[in-house]
């Protein structure tokens, strides 16, 4: 894409287009307007000039809206400042006012009779039939990919269409939506490596936020009983095809209820959300084919080991044992891991990716799961599921740790892993404990990556193609 040189006469820009009627509505309406005819109603469109074909006496451009495209016909006997008009540039802005006809063709048109430029394009748009091609471009400058790449337009309004339905599916099951702060005092709510900054006025290190779930929990104590957020949370980690710096995350926690019950609310939000984005439950997800109906599958972490292993794997044979089977396969095996950090290596490197029709994997390890509350039958382990589907995390979820001072020794343990060179482990939150000395309910948690359901249902495997504008390295010169 290089500079181009604006036009050599230059044209007032308006403040304003005021009353115009989307292309797509243009269409409906004079679907059935017969070959060759003037329908006698003059309308007022707008949109880019994204193709301009000139034609002796007449000039036909390409309009682009967000809702369709249109042909515009413009003739050097009913269309004002014919001249002008003809000297158009690819990807203009351009209002158009004139009467909906059909060409000798049968193609609907607006004929143009007065028209104004709403903006002027300084610089091309790519390739003509394959638009912007280089990756990094395409990221980079989102706003001209978007006009050209009309995958790339599909992929956020698919987006932004399923943010829509999971408020509105949550809305119907009475969730109230609700916002808390983005600068935590302490990096907590989950294992990850914090932003830092520093308030002056307050002469504090703040963090942002690398998950909500302390302050929606707070809500719950303060006696809201099903509260959700979809907002930005930020981690300090490595940029990846799964992975952004700052990503979009839906968090909810309900009173009274425990994980299993948010089993059944995930798999039917999942499943309503691809039914109202895309219209069925069934996806296509690179190549392969995906049922999202409910009920998914439900298996435990050891079982989904054992299954792709090929025997039994149990987190009571022993650390000696694990660590073996972690290091015969490549893994991370530190001196640091207990029996539990250990298991879950063990399930990322063989179980993970074989997951691909939706499938529940329950029963953590406490060691991994500092806020989910203790199994209520298999000491060491954690009332928790994640949900994977085409090998790939898609919420996790908690019977909710209610108990405030088994909640201290989970953050002791945290501080202490901080304190050996994790730094992903969490902090001592006091307030938070404060808070669950008042007393919490049961209440079951869940959180879900928006990010990631936008890549299942864009039919994506690169975060970048269902974010607007993705973190980036510096522009060079």
């Amino acid at each position: 894409m290089t500079e181009s040189i604006p036009k050599a006469a230059s044209l007032e820009i308006p403040y304003s287009f005021a009353g115009t009627t989307k292309l797509a509505e243009v269409r409906e309406r004079f679907s059935d307007l017969a070959v060759d005819a003037r329908s006698g109603v003059t309308l007022r469109v707008a949109g880019r000039a994204m193709l301009i074909r000139r034609q002796g006496r007449l000039c036909f451009v390409e309009l682009h809206d967000e809702s369709a495209k249109l042909q515009i016909m413009a003739s050097e006997s009913e269309t004002r400042d014919f001249e002008a008009f003809f000297s158009l540039s690819l990807g203009d802005w351009v209002g158009i006012e004139g009467e909906v006809i059909t060409s000798r063709r049968g193609e609907l048109s607006v004929m143009a009779s007065s028209w104004v430029l709403l903006a002027e394009n300084r610089r091309g748009f790519g390739d003509k039939y394959h638009g912007i091609s280089d990756p990094d471009l395409r990221y980079r400058q989102r706003y001209a990919d978007l006009w050209v790449n009309e995958k790339s337009r599909q992929n956020l309004k698919i987006r932004f269409k399923t943010v829509s339905e999971i408020r509105k599916f949550l809305a119907e099951k009475d969730f109230i939506e609700v916002e808390t702060p983005l600068l935590h005092p302490i990096a907590s709510g989950a294992t990850a490596k914090p932003f830092v900054t520093h308030h002056n006025a307050l002469s504090m290190d703040l963090y942002l936020r690398v998950a909500p779930e302390l302050y929606l929990k707070r809500l719950i104590v303060g006696g809201f009983e099903k509260v959700y957020e979809i907002g930005r949370s930020f981690r300090n980690e490595g940029i990846s095809p799964r992975h952004n710096p700052e990503f979009t995350m839906l968090e909810l926690y309900q009173a009274y209820v425990d994980f299993s019950s948010i089993m059944e609310l995930t798999e039917e939000l999942v499943a309503q959300a691809a039914i109202g984005t895309l219209g069925s439950p069934i996806i296509t997800y690179q190549g392969m084919t995906i049922d999202l109906t409910p009920p998914w599958r439900r298996v435990t972490m050891e079982e989904a080991i054992s299954e792709a292993i090929g025997f039994e794997v149990r987190m009571d044979m022993g650390r000696e044992k694990l660590a073996a089977l972690v290091k015969e396969r490549n893994g991370n095996a530190a001196d640091s891991y207990g029996e539990g950090k250990l298991l879950l290596e063990l399930f990322e490197l063989v179980a993970e990716e074989g997951l691909i029709q939706p499938t529940f994997v329950y029963d953590h390890p406490v060691e991994i799961s500092p806020l989910a509350r203790d199994h209520r039958t298999r000491p060491k382990f954690v009332e928790r599921f994640e949900a994977f589907i085409a090998g790939r995390e898609l919420a996790n979820a908690f019977s909710e740790l209610a108990d405030p001072d088994e909640q201290r020794r989970r953050f002791e343990d945290q501080v202490k892993a901080k304190e050996a060179g994790d730094e992903e482990a969490m902090g001592l939150d006091q307030d938070y404990i404060r808070a669950l000395e008042y007393g919490m309910p049961p209440t079951g948690g869940l959180g879900i990556g928006i990010d990631r359901l936008a890549m299942l249902l864009c039919d994506e495997a690169q975060i970048r193609e269902v974010v607007a504008f993705p973190a980036l390295r510096p522009e060079q010169d």
